[in-house]
């Protein structure tokens, strides 16, 4: 199986799993991630997230504006 076929047919709870165990740095069972399954998570989680969910829910994920920006905006449309 090609790893996009396998991320495509990936669960939604392995996904957590995996994106739990790089938050952690450890898997569930306690036993630390080596570099190796950190970046081997990291990768499967990201790709996970861009097949899979929308823009708003990947990790790293900024919004254009920041809400002050948009609350300062809405002040200077009152003013005016």
């Amino acid at each position: 199986m090609e790893y996009n076929e396998m991320l495509a047919h990936m669960t939604p709870e392995i996904y957590q799993r995996l994106k739990q165990a790089l938050e952690l740095g450890k898997w569930a069972d306690g036993r630390a991630l080596t570099q190796a399954q950190k970046d081997s998570c990291m990768e499967a989680v990201l790709r996970y997230q861009a097949m899979h969910l929308p823009a708003e829910e990947h990790s790293g994920y900024i919004k254009d504006q920041c809400e002050s920006s948009q609350q300062d905006a809405a002040q200077v449309i009152k003013i005016h």
